[in-house]
């Protein structure tokens, strides 16, 4: 239908134009008989005809400039809700809309793209606005605790253990705050794309049984067993990237970990590239939160996680450092049996078959 009434238009278009140029030629044609008889004819045909010419592009200029004036309060009432909405957008109102996209017939692709740009800008200033809120937050919260505690040392007549208690509490908050500093500089440098991307190839078994031991004293001291099952595997990829991917999944399930938990750590090659497998017996996740584990800030458990010291960035940088690598992460999860995270990589390029 639509292309039917453009045609149309188009059709009309062309007729209006050539009954213009007759009009202009046949009134430049007695104009100018009426002009000689009266004034007498040129000496030469050749002039006649120019000065024919001409007038009749005169006459047409001037049937373009009425036509163009009679019709351009249609024009402008025709324009106007794209240029206001183009103003509102310009002004940061992203709420702006073309309404009644289908009158405006060939520039429908142009007012569905306005729309378009308009609802993900307003979706990007949300998720703006939303992480300011959240970085707000998460920075207050430390804060308020460490001037409450400071505020409590100045007090002499609390004992020696307590005291203790109060600068450990200041020095854990601390440390959050530096994490969560340390996160977003991370995040921001590997978002921006000013990231050296430089993929070598190494051996992901003795990397990740180097982070266990790293990870010892945690999870030792929470009384969580840890098992691993790490075959010989190489991969391709930036080797201090991944540290932070195994770093923030085992820190996540050590947090998650009761005492008496068991954690597992499984690795092995996979079409040319590498699978692994951090799962443990922890209390697990909701349904409902498992599509949203990767976003920023988003805690499944708030007060759990509040009280673990966690900041809802290791998961996001976790996704971010994965989809650098053409990889893929997910998780699996039942609440009261557990959560497995799967990360996948992929063979190098050169390895990859089409």
């Amino acid at each position: 239908m639509n292309r039917l009434r453009r045609a149309l238009r188009g059709l009309l278009g062309m007729l209006a134009g050539f009954s213009s140029l007759i009009i202009s030629w046949t009134a430049s044609y007695f104009i100018l008989r009426v002009l000689f008889e009266k004034f007498g004819s040129p000496s030469s045909a050749y002039v006649s005809q120019l000065l024919g010419m001409l007038l009749g592009f005169l006459i047409l200029f001037f049937i373009g400039g009425l036509i163009s004036l009679i019709t351009y309060g249609k024009q402008n009432k025709f324009y106007s809700p794209i240029l206001n909405a183009v103003r509102r957008i310009s002004k940061g109102d992203f709420t702006a809309q073309v309404e009644d996209v289908e009158r405006y017939g060939r520039m429908g692709e142009l007012v569905e793209g306005i729309n378009e740009m308009a609802s993900e800008l307003s979706r990007m200033e949300t998720m703006r606005q939303d992480f300011i809120s959240n970085v707000s937050h998460e920075i207050q919260s430390p804060l308020t605790s460490i001037r409450g505690f400071a505020r409590a040392l100045r007090n002499d007549g609390i004992s020696r253990e307590t005291r203790e208690h109060y600068l450990d509490i200041i020095e854990a908050e601390s440390a959050r705050l530096s994490g969560l500093s340390d996160s977003l500089l991370k995040l921001s440098v590997l978002e921006s794309g000013n990231f050296p991307f430089e993929a070598k190839p190494f051996r992901l078994d003795r990397q990740l049984r180097n982070i266990i031991l790293a990870c010892e004293p945690q999870w030792m001291g929470r009384g969580i067993e840890v098992e691993a099952e790490l075959p010989e595997t190489t991969v391709t990829a930036v080797e201090d990237l991944l540290i932070q991917v195994w770093t923030n999944l085992l820190h996540n399930s050590i947090k998650f970990t009761p005492a008496g938990g068991t954690i597992t750590i499984a690795a092995r090659p996979l079409n040319g590239g590498a699978e692994v497998i951090i799962s443990d017996t922890g209390t697990g996740i909701e349904g409902e939160d498992l599509p949203r584990i990767f976003e920023r800030f988003y805690k499944a458990d708030k007060a759990r996680s509040a009280g673990a010291g966690g900041s809802g960035l290791g998961l996001s940088l976790v996704k971010k450092i994965v989809d650098l690598h053409q990889g893929e992460v997910r998780a699996e999860s039942r609440v009261g049996e557990g959560t497995a995270f799967v990360v996948t990589l992929p063979a190098p390029p050169e390895k990859q078959t089409t």
